[in-house]
């Protein structure tokens, strides 16, 4: 079934038209003159505009060019009892989809109505998959064997095939959006759009209009009717990203959509009806900004029907092995090169990392390292020094109670972060002094005063060269 809009001014016609069409399963509505199509075209979207081309007022051509600025994807079929070549290739340059002469037959009217209504389904749905593809392409699979993730990922199976509102919380970088992603997945809806809008991104003043779309001259700039996100999203889900950074005056208007599927675009007049699924994430504590006034309370009650809370990555540290070996995999396919090793030393430096910016970060180190590693292998030097820099000495030396040589004590503690610097650089003194901090030419000095002697050698700058 689609929404067909018929301007004639015959009535006739207009009549043999809406009854034929409707005959055809479709929802039909008549105007008789432009005019008064230009006025319904605020308030709804056609899939289809058939409209006759000689009228008093704004002719058939007129309306045809004021339709593709309001809404260009709406096919228009001319109809005129007054064809020629000329009006034909008029009609046709300037947009239109088909053009038919008076008298016009049934099945040729069908015909040509059931090619425009295809082109247009065919065009949302390349659109949609076209949509999909990026959003697949931008954000990796949920990914994580940890106790704790393995709980989330149970839970999201048992929620994904409700209808409930849900909330998402943790800290930024968790994942949030994957999540949403794997519900919207695991739903019923999963055949339908899945839109996400950082409401902490958009201007506040250009939010309302990206939820609820506007109407051609609502403001100053908005030159056609735009679709808002809840009718991109309607039969699919919409994810409501860093809600907690949502104006007051919007939550109102937010609210209300939600209880009544029902909203109106901004500067329009007519209740638009969508069936929308709503998933909500935050880095905040609701309930904090609720007694703080900054939430209304009814909202978060609204959206608070069922919480999933995800872990920061320090709380699952055994997950990022897993995590880096995958966006390792990612990162090199990208680049198109061999998927660089990644040594233990690397691993430990990144499981004692606290990673304040979680997964988000550790996919950004794991990009750096994969764009700077040599020969196939991630070393430290990959790293920033924030993640290996700050670590504790493995073990505590304390001073023993009939005292100590401090140079003694001091130079056994140099030779074992030697030591341990070269192994980790396989031998390779400009490498190991780089995991120390200091210059290729310290480390010579430090070995020679050190009596320390390394047999392996690398490219003539091994520990023994």
């Amino acid at each position: 079934m689609a929404q067909i809009l018929i301007v004639d001014d015959e009535r006739s016609m207009r009549e043999f038209l809406e009854i034929l069409l409707q005959r055809e399963g479709h929802e039909v509505a008549v105007c008789g003159a432009a005019s008064d199509a230009l006025l319904a075209l605020e308030g709804a979207d056609f899939d289809l505009i058939i409209s006759d081309i000689k009228m008093p007022g704004i002719t058939g051509l007129e309306l045809l060019e004021r339709v593709k600025e309001i809404s260009p994807e709406t096919p228009v079929v001319l109809i005129t009892a007054h064809g020629s070549t000329e009006s034909a290739v008029e009609a046709m340059r300037l947009g239109a989809y088909d053009y038919l002469t008076k008298p016009c037959s049934v099945d040729e009217i069908c015909l040509v109505v059931d090619k425009a209504l295809e082109k247009r389904t065919l065009s949302s749905e390349n659109r949609r998959l076209r949509r999909e593809l990026q959003d697949r392409a931008a954000l990796p699979t949920m990914v994580g064997n940890s106790a704790k993730m393995r709980e989330v990922s149970d839970f999201v199976r048992r929620v994904a095939p409700t209808k409930t509102n849900l909330l998402i919380t943790g800290e930024s970088g968790t994942g949030k959006e994957l999540v949403a992603r794997a519900v919207h997945a695991l739903s019923d809806r999963k055949d339908r759009s899945f839109v996400a809008v950082n409401c902490g991104a958009i201007p506040e003043s250009l939010l309302e209009s990206e939820l609820f779309g506007h109407v051609k001259g609502a403001f100053t700039g908005a030159v056609a009717n735009k679709l808002g996100l809840f009718e991109v999203a309607d039969g699919g889900t919409l994810f409501l990203d860093e809600i907690g950074e949502m104006a007051l005056p919007l939550q109102v208007k937010v609210l209300r959509a939600i209880q009544d599927r029902t909203f109106k675009r901004v500067g329009g007049t007519t209740d638009i009806h969508v069936d929308v699924r709503i998933l909500c994430a935050t880095n905040r504590r609701l309930e904090d900004e609720v007694r703080a006034g900054r939430f209304r309370e009814d909202l978060f009650y609204r959206l608070n029907v069922i919480e999933v809370r995800l872990p920061p990555l320090r709380e699952r540290a055994e997950d990022i092995a897993h995590l880096a070996h995958f966006f390792l995999e990612k990162f090199a396919s990208e680049l198109e090169r061999p998927i660089p090793e990644m040594g233990p030393e690397v691993l430990a430096a990144l499981e004692a990392y606290a990673f304040p910016g979680n997964v988000r970060e550790l996919e950004n180190l794991i990009e750096r390292a994969v764009t700077l590693a040599s020969d196939d292998r991630i070393s430290l030097d990959c790293l920033p020094t924030t993640v290996f820099g700050r670590r504790e000495p493995k073990e505590s030396r304390q001073l023993p109670e009939d005292g100590a040589d401090l140079n003694e004590l001091l130079a056994d503690y140099e030779r074992a972060l030697i030591l341990e610097a070269l192994e980790r650089a396989g031998g390779v003194k400009k490498r190991a002094a780089m995991h120390l901090g200091i210059s290729f030419r310290s480390l010579r000095y430090r070995l020679e005063k050190l009596c320390l002697e390394d047999p392996r050698s690398d490219d003539g700058e091994s520990s023994d060269s």
